[in-house]
């Protein structure tokens, strides 16, 4: 099979095209802007006569063309990742979501080629009703409260690529991701479980923005990557939206007390208001989780591994760097 990965460089991504180019029939090209990805996250897959990458955006048209003709599937991840990235980079974060999804999904709907589009948990908004199901009301907050922007963005990749299925008869999937995490991923960008073990292991302050209230679910990276490739390779998936994830919750307070317990650390916990952080246009989610029923019943995927894997697995990644 030959597959195109857009934002292959970022940490899902990265991760998707190594598990591609585990199977000897797999072919991967690859894309990525490094404006969050890190070529050290693909440096030692260069010289994989399989894989073959560019750094470029999904904004140039004309390449993105050329790389869809010559490959069968499309996994379009390409996009602006992190609340604090996100909240700096607000017009480039808007354009790269929505320009360059409509791209992909424009030049694959010539030749049919099957798009899986990465949409987000953000979708859900601000509401209480969880955990979200795909047909779940979303609930945002007013434009002056900019995190809402990434919401708004990825519902329009959303509404595009269903168009394009409905009117173009493009074969597409959408899924919704909740909280990645896993060996490799960074904490620079606000993603909080390598945030946190840094800072554990460094017997720092483990600083938890807000009340620590907020109820979130992560997904393993190993379990996360095996849910994207069976959404693309079943059919039953064309024209649906799934989410990805955990369904099991827990509040950020109570994640700072696992890292800190599973890492041996001696660091005190500090909340800080997320107005420091993110300035006074920041306003968050109280819960992130998701309903699985329907990839379960669809696919027949449901994660394997727990939250304690996850800390045990980044904080081993973090020792050893």
């Amino acid at each position: 099979m030959k597959c195109l990965v857009t934002g292959a460089a970022g940490f899902i991504g990265s991760n998707l095209v190594e598990r591609l180019l585990s199977k000897e029939d797999n072919r991967v090209w690859a894309v990525d802007d490094f404006s969050t990805g890190s070529r050290r996250n693909i440096s030692h897959l260069l010289n994989n006569s399989r894989f073959h990458f560019q750094q470029c955006s999904v904004l140039d048209k004309d390449l993105m063309k050329q790389l869809i003709d010559n490959c069968e599937v499309v996994y379009h991840l390409a996009a602006a990742v992190g609340v604090k990235y996100i909240m700096a980079n607000l017009i480039k974060s808007i354009k790269i979501n929505i320009e360059g999804t409509e791209n992909i999904l424009e030049i694959a709907s010539d030749s049919k080629k099957k798009v899986l589009v990465a949409s987000s948990s953000e979708i859900y908004g601000k509401s209480k009703d969880y955990p979200f199901n795909e047909k779940s009301d979303r609930i945002l907050g007013p434009p002056t409260k900019l995190r809402w922007s990434y919401s708004a963005s990825k519902a329009i990749d959303e509404f595009l690529a269903i168009a394009y299925h409905k009117e173009k008869g493009l074969p597409i999937v959408i899924t919704r991701l909740f909280n990645v995490s896993g060996p490799k991923q960074v904490g620079e960008y606000g993603m909080v479980i390598p945030r946190f073990v840094q800072q554990a292991l460094k017997n720092e302050p483990i600083t938890v923005y807000g009340d620590g209230k907020q109820l979130r679910s992560f997904i393993h990276i190993e379990d996360a990557v095996s849910g994207l490739i069976s959404l693309m390779e079943n059919d039953k998936t064309n024209g649906e939206i799934f989410n990805l994830g955990s369904p099991e919750p827990v509040s950020i307070l109570k994640l700072a007390e696992m890292v800190k317990k599973i890492a041996g650390s001696k660091s005190a916990i500090k909340f800080v208001p997320y107005e420091e952080v993110f300035g006074s246009s920041f306003e968050d989610l109280r819960y992130r989780v998701p309903d699985i029923s329907k990839i379960l019943r669809t696919i027949g995927f449901k994660p394997k591994k727990s939250l304690e894997d996850i800390i045990k697995d980044v904080i081993e990644y973090y020792k050893n760097r």
